[in-house]
């Protein structure tokens, strides 16, 4: 007789909890269920796999090289348990699930937050988590299931599509513009004080913008935050380089030299290529990308050709 422990689908579903977030307390409560038992369950794993998945340390669970390998057969698995209720059940009972997405704070705030509702109504079973936190999570480690980022990832196991194109400009408020030195040309713009991001912590090529405006412009106020930067603009602080879905919105903010600075950037959506077929993953992905197009005049101002 076989006294050998069998593990049961279920375990996969607590270790592939665990793999993504990295804390039996957050995978505890994604499957509503108690520490102790995931816990449990990930030692009832690896004693039936005979391998050491995880690491434990104060800082959490860190998956070892055999538990990165295990987590493609894993997630193959999960996506064919998804296929096959996908096939039992009806199109807006089948995702079901929890998604995690990672974005830019602009993007996530000024953008994503104004669509959530729609997204809620029509994806009742999913839940979503939205990180905007400034730095780029990793697919690889399962840090997210999806990432809208400003630049295509280059190799890797990985499926990215751009979402859209969008434009950003030199803004002042109005209050600043009217007590402070003309600005006719980029030249000027040297006599002014500037707003960006800090240089040591921009965690994307593409917000390194400032020496495509002028060479020479030393920013006088920095922040990681856009939301930061957005509000010392309102507050007369200064010039900044915003994007023009958002920055269009308040009527204090003027653009600066219109006709001469116009520069273009790129939000792309990327998932792991094991993930893309997930209906619970593609369905967020097709929200996305639906979205946008519905918003295409804000990311595409008004004189931008077509």
């Amino acid at each position: 007789m076989n006294n050998q422990p069998q593990f049961t689908w279920d375990d996969l579903q607590f270790f592939l909890a665990v793999a993504r977030t990295g804390q039996l307390s957050t995978a505890a409560r994604q499957l509503r269920t108690s520490h102790a038992t995931v816990s449990r369950r990930i030692d009832r794993l690896e004693f039936a796999l005979k391998v050491k998945l995880f690491e434990r340390n104060p800082r959490g669970y860190v998956m070892t090289a055999m538990g990165a390998r295990f987590v493609e057969t894993a997630e193959k698995m999960e996506q064919e348990t998804e296929r096959l209720r996908a096939d039992l059940t009806d199109g807006a009972t089948m995702q079901r699930g929890v998604v995690r997405l990672s974005a830019p704070e602009g993007f996530s705030n000024f953008f994503f937050a104004r669509v959530l509702p729609q997204f809620v109504a029509s994806h009742p079973n999913l839940s979503l988590e939205l990180v905007t936190i400034q730095q780029i999570m990793s697919l690889s480690r399962k840090e997210a299931d999806i990432t809208v980022v400003l630049d295509e990832p280059k190799g890797g196991p990985y499926f990215s599509d751009k979402l859209t194109d969008y434009h950003l400009q030199v803004y002042g408020s109005k209050e600043y513009l009217r007590r402070s030195a003309p600005i006719a040309c980029r030249d000027d713009l040297l006599d002014h004080p500037f707003i960006s991001y800090i240089e040591e912590m921009i965690f994307a090529p593409g917000l390194d913008y400032l020496g495509d405006v002028h060479p020479r412009i030393k920013p006088q106020f920095q922040s990681s935050s856009i939301f930061a930067q957005l509000t010392a603009t309102r507050n007369g602080l200064g010039l900044c380089v915003l994007p023009y879905f958002f920055a269009s919105r308040y009527p204090e903010l003027e653009r600066v030299l219109p006709d001469d600075i116009d520069l273009r950037r790129h939000y792309w959506i990327t998932c792991h290529r094991d993930l893309r077929q997930s209906p619970r993953v593609r369905a967020v992905i097709d929200f996305l990308r639906e979205a946008v197009v519905g918003e295409d005049v804000r990311f595409i101002p008004p004189w931008v050709k077509r």
